[in-house]
């Protein structure tokens, strides 16, 4: 019985390679968007919103696109205005920019005392919850993530109801419990996996999202201010990035069946899981480690360009063509995200006494960049930047976190956009479900009985 079902297997597999597949030329013959992206490598606007904005274009008057340094605004507020001011007066702002996001203005003193309070207050779980949490366990903490995100549908008293309270009580509970809800499940799984004691701390009273992240995660007088500082940016940085990347998409799109809010998020943590959209920046670590070790003299410009060039050929590291944390499908000239947390990054290295490889990493950045704009050619639209992702991974790993919560750490950030967006879609005048059309190129055929196939 099993040979039969493995056979069956193998013949579907099989059957698939031919009547799955869509020649590319197709999707330009039918003028149909891949990917929903243009010609010209822009997205498809499918949309509206007032939450962020991702910009890296300009559209000419003749209809084409210019590069142009990339920007990104939070309710209208330029990201890079938002942290420098921050920073200006010294404090931390993850629970400013998760109000910034969701009420459309920045708070003043009293009110974000209070916001504040309200996400310490709701950030713990509730015995019931951690022992869920304890027996899902399983191999990666984004299904866990997801999971544990369905399971609050049972413990709310309202799950269903999409009224404006409502929504706002349901984000903030979210935005609260996802950096206990990772820590809890990392320290469940290192204790699993590794047999290392299980440590379930409680969040600290008063401390910050980013502190409170860190102390779940790793205990106390096992971080530093500066460590604070930078998962504080981290969680700014990856807050919203429009509504647009695929995993807002899939909330946005979710939500527009008017589904409840824990089934769309769970939608977009499946999402963010893949590694084309949330686990770049491991993929960047792992190149990192791979050419600390090829690469001899980490100062030398001809032996560094020489092997991208050869990456770039396929013909070293993963043989992939791929420079990882190279390229975005928005930003051309520059990621401002990516600009921002390099001004901290050199910092934290000067700390954790890893000047060296930091000073390796960003000379890479410049390399990288040469390396693909000579190997596309002149072609303006090959025009390409560093991204977040080149820099986000490496200040992780300077701070002893483990790769496994690296992709989580971006969904407790992204939490915020995604529940901004989920509110704005809900409270549209006229509310109508995301409904795009696919155009079939498959052949009609007749139905033959069952006696003659």
């Amino acid at each position: 019985m099993a040979n039969k079902r493995d056979f069956l297997i193998y013949k579907l597999s099989e059957t698939i390679k031919s009547t799955s597949r869509i020649d590319k030329e197709l999707f330009t013959q039918l003028n149909v968007k891949r990917g929903l992206r243009n010609e010209d490598h822009s997205g498809v606007v499918a949309g509206l919103t007032k939450v962020g904005d991702v910009v890296g274009y300009e559209r000419q008057a003749e209809g084409s696109v210019k590069a142009i340094p990339g920007k990104l605004f939070y309710r209208g507020i330029d990201v890079e205005d938002l942290v420098h001011g921050l920073n200006a007066e010294d404090r931390l702002g993850f629970e400013e920019t998760a109000f910034l996001l969701l009420s459309g203005y920045l708070p003043d003193a009293e009110e974000l005392r209070q916001f504040s309070l309200m996400l310490n207050e709701s950030m713990a779980l509730d015995t019931k919850m951690t022992m869920s949490i304890i027996e899902i366990q399983g191999q990666d903490i984004m299904n866990i993530l997801a999971r544990s995100v369905l399971e609050m549908y049972t413990y709310d008293k309202n799950p269903d109801d999409i009224s404006r309270d409502n929504l706002i009580r349901q984000s903030i509970d979210l935005i609260s419990k996802f950096p206990t809800i990772i820590a809890y499940a990392y320290n469940i799984l290192r204790h699993s996996q590794q047999g290392r004691s299980l440590h379930i701390r409680h969040p600290k009273e008063g401390a910050s999202v980013a502190e409170n992240f860190l102390y779940m995660m790793k205990g106390p007088g096992n971080y530093s201010d500066l460590d604070i500082k930078l998962i504080d940016l981290c969680l700014i940085l990856h807050a919203e990035h429009g509504g647009g990347n695929n995993s807002t998409f899939s909330v946005r799109v979710t939500s527009s069946t008017l589904t409840d809010t824990y089934s769309a998020i769970a939608a977009g943590i499946g999402s963010l899981k893949g590694p084309l959209h949330g686990g770049a920046n491991i993929k960047v670590n792992q190149m990192f480690d791979h050419l600390k070790i090829a690469i001899k003299k980490w100062d030398d410009v001809k032996e560094i360009d020489a092997y991208l060039q050869k990456m770039l050929n396929k013909e070293a590291y993963n043989k992939t063509g791929l420079i990882y944390g190279i390229g975005h499908a928005v930003y051309t000239i520059s990621d401002p995200r990516s600009i921002l947390l390099k001004e901290m990054a050199r910092k934290l290295a000067i700390e954790k006494g890893i000047e060296k490889e930091y000073n390796f990493l960003e000379l890479l950045d410049e390399r990288a960049v040469n390396a693909f704009m000579t190997f596309k050619g002149d072609d303006i639209n090959k025009q390409v930047c560093t991204n977040v992702d080149f820099y986000s991974g490496f200040v992780y790993e300077a701070m002893g976190l483990p790769t496994e919560v690296y992709t989580p750490l971006f969904a407790m950030s992204r939490i915020t956009g995604w529940t901004a967006h989920r509110i704005e879609e809900l409270n549209f005048a006229s509310k109508r479900i995301i409904r795009p059309a696919y155009k079939n190129v498959g052949d009609k055929k007749p139905f033959v009985p069952i006696t003659k196939r």
